[in-house]
């Protein structure tokens, strides 16, 4: 059985170890509500497609145009088993529904570390910001002191962002890429927050000058996202 929730993934559970991450161009709002409307009803109608998905969740852009997708498995190798029993049939329907989606990509990661605050169990996120780094070439060691080096400049800084609950941060397997699903209060303080003096959301401190000037980072992005739709076994 599949049942919809509208609570915010665990990003912290222990038996997650292959979380993914993938993104849909759709073009409009009216296509983003389609969508995960289409989304909703093709897998409420079957049953939960295998005990090593703990959920699927889905994200509306604030960009008006694109969906992200964050999927908690206990390993690959279930994903893959997956792909080739039970995906194909969802994406026809959902494209049947939708015509012209533009899937963009599956990011693999694990999750490395992470910052939350004390009361983040009291707290629903409004707003979900990915923020997606990408180095010049594969270095594991590299992606885990570049994060090593964020929550070092978080942790220090003496004027710390109003509004942030959360920061985990994850890394692409292939060793080029870290990606930080970021939970804050509402956009407007995420807004707020690139606004205040500094570069990004970080003071004008050395340890976060030292992060933005990092050996071999190539591009970084910044994106906001609703939560729109949560599906776990039940």
């Amino acid at each position: 059985m599949t049942r919809r929730t509208d609570a915010h993934p665990d990003l912290v559970r222990p038996d997650v170890r292959a979380p993914f991450f993938s993104t849909w161009r759709v073009g409009t709002p009216e296509r983003q509500r389609q969508t995960v409307d289409a989304i909703a009803r093709t897998w409420e109608r079957r049953p939960w497609p295998a005990d090593d998905l703990l959920s699927y969740h889905v994200y509306t852009g604030h960009d008006g145009s694109t969906l992200l997708h964050h999927s908690q498995w206990t390993s690959e190798q279930a994903y893959e088993a997956f792909v080739k029993t039970h995906r194909q049939e969802r994406v026809d329907e959902i494209d049947t529904a939708v015509p012209g989606i533009e899937r963009l990509g599956l990011g693999r990661y694990r999750r490395y570390r992470g910052l939350t605050r004390e009361d983040r169990a009291a707290l629903v996120p409004g707003c979900v910001v990915i923020v997606g780094v990408e180095f010049d070439g594969p270095d594991p060691e590299r992606q885990r002191a570049w994060v090593d080096a964020v929550l070092e400049a978080l942790e220090s800084d003496p004027e710390p962002a109003p509004g942030g609950i959360s920061a985990h941060f994850h890394l692409s397997t292939d060793g080029t890429r870290v990606l930080n699903y970021a939970e804050w209060e509402s956009a407007q303080a995420h807004i707020d927050a690139l606004a205040a003096p500094g570069d990004g959301v970080g003071s004008a401190t050395a340890a976060w000058e030292r992060v933005r000037n990092w050996p071999g980072l190539k591009s970084s992005t910044v994106e906001r996202y609703d939560h729109a739709l949560g599906l776990v076994p039940g």
